[in-house]
């Protein structure tokens, strides 16, 4: 087989599944606002905070990986199950969003304050006892525990027959036990891990291999696949394509978190440096710098009171230590593979290979 050429991609294709899944969301969110406001009219914040946090921004990368799985292994291309299925995705993906911004401290996401952040505001301008910051933090923690539990909800009651249900659902618990376990190495390597010793680059790896690369496009590709009753072989097919894209989306992240421009990302200059993230660029520009630098990296990366010119500094030692080419390059080999593995993929719906070519690219070429 050949792969469709970039010229072939139909960007309508990938526009009209990113709106049927808005549609879907804004429908369950509906329900889930007057069940909340229905409980206590405390609650109304809080319905209102998930509703805008769901539906005022997102690529909704994770159910177009799941929407076109469906497509490639047969599934009917006007289903309004597989487009709430495929939500469910993203809300699993904001309740990590909502725990991952209150762990690293982000003050921001997408523009806007983060969860916890917004419940510290509601806690000081409503004039309430005790501690703000303690009130914001708890109330994060409840509500992205709340988007997990409707994650499973929206995803067992999408419509479609619940055998096909039954069949997807090891693969969509796997993924989030999978995410969950490479948030928490995440969270122990600036604690307990080395970043000099032989071990770090591995380790690295593991966390982005969890972390990311599964649950961004391998797994939300199988689950749909399942959902359509695929075939082992495809099953295996999604694998080799999604793995090798889902590290090479990561590492593009990791290049943003750095180096990337706050209006296209969001997030304050050099986020990852302040939160101390230790991903694979950072275990490359350690190994990279001299000894002296590299110390300095590693003692100032995460260091409480990181100001705008040590973000900088730290960002001139990463550009220095040549760890954004070697990156660039692991990107470039990366594609390469996933999109071999595309090529050769048995894939029912020639749409889908045309399709998931556009989302590779729009997933790993963003520039800072």
């Amino acid at each position: 087989m050949t792969s469709p050429s970039p010229t072939a991609v139909q960007p309508l294709d990938v526009e009209a599944v990113r709106e049927r899944v808005n549609t879907a969301l804004a429908e369950f969110m509906a329900g889930q606002h007057a069940l909340l406001g229905s409980i206590s009219p405390g609650l109304l914040p809080a319905a209102e905070a998930l509703r805008e946090f769901l539906l005022d921004g997102g690529k909704r990368l994770r159910p177009a990986f799941c929407y076109w799985g469906w497509r490639g292994a047969g599934g009917a291309a006007e289903s309004t199950g597989i487009a709430h299925a495929a939500a469910a995705l993203e809300l699993l993906q904001a309740s990590a969003l909502v725990h991952d911004d209150l762990m690293d401290r982000s003050d921001t996401r997408r523009g806007l304050p983060s969860v916890h952040r917004r419940f510290e505001a509601l806690h000081r301008d409503s004039g309430w006892r005790g501690d703000r910051e303690q009130f914001g933090a708890a109330a994060a923690v409840l509500l992205g525990d709340l988007l997990l539990i409707w994650c499973d909800e929206l995803f067992v009651r999408c419509g479609l027959d619940p055998a096909a249900v039954l069949a997807a659902k090891p693969v969509f618990d796997l993924m989030r036990t999978e995410v969950m376990a490479g948030q928490y190495l995440d969270v122990l390597e600036p604690v307990a891990g080395d970043s000099t010793d032989a071990g770090a680059l591995d380790r690295a790896q593991t966390v982005l291999h969890y972390k990311s690369a599964k649950y961004t496009i391998e797994r939300p590709l199988q689950v749909g696949a399942r959902l359509a009753g695929a075939s082992d072989q495809l099953m295996a097919a999604y694998s080799a394509f999604g793995l090798p894209l889902g590290e090479a989306f990561q590492l593009r992240d990791d290049l943003l978190g750095v180096f990337g421009d706050p209006a296209v990302t969001g997030k304050p200059a050099g986020d990852d440096l302040r939160e101390g993230k230790r991903t694979l660029l950072v275990a490359l520009a350690m190994r990279g710098l001299p000894p002296a630098r590299a110390r300095r990296l590693d003692e100032r990366l995460g260091a409480p009171g990181l100001g705008a010119a040590e973000i900088a500094e730290l960002s001139e030692l990463v550009a220095r230590s040549g760890a954004a080419e070697r990156v660039e390059e692991r990107i470039e080999a990366l594609m390469a593979q996933a999109l071999a593995a595309l090529d050769a993929a048995p894939l029912v719906d020639d749409a889908a290979r045309t399709t998931l070519l556009a989302l590779a690219r729009a997933a790993t070429v963003r520039r800072y």
